[in-house]
């Protein structure tokens, strides 16, 4: 038995639930923050089979797809000046990890 942890973009977490839920995975959803742009990300628990972490992965994969946008960035430009700049960085994309589970009861 696996347990996966997945970190996804909250635009992509309804799609990213839809589709486990749908070929039969059963999963936690949480609501987290990233550390790096300090916006809202959703991270799903979900215990399987081992022979169905690979499913897994491709479904998060199929609806979590990386992309661009541009986000403000502060530049200092002298005492008490700052001004804000557009940035581009990737977000969206899905962190996975993927832990042996020793035991698992359901009570």
């Amino acid at each position: 038995m696996k347990l996966i942890l997945a970190i996804v973009s909250d635009d992509d977490g309804s799609r990213v639930q839809s589709g486990l839920t749908k070929n039969g995975f059963q999963v936690t959803r949480l609501a987290t923050t990233g550390g790096f742009l300090m916006s809202g990300n959703t991270t799903f628990i979900c215990g399987t089979d081992d022979e169905k972490v690979e499913e897994a992965i491709s479904i998060i994969g199929e609806h979590s797809k990386s992309r661009k946008e541009m986000v403000p960035a502060s530049a200092s430009y002298g005492v008490g000046m700052y001004t804000a700049f557009p940035v581009q960085v990737s977000v969206g994309g899905a962190t996975i990890f993927v832990l042996d589970v020793e035991q698992f009861h359901k009570l």
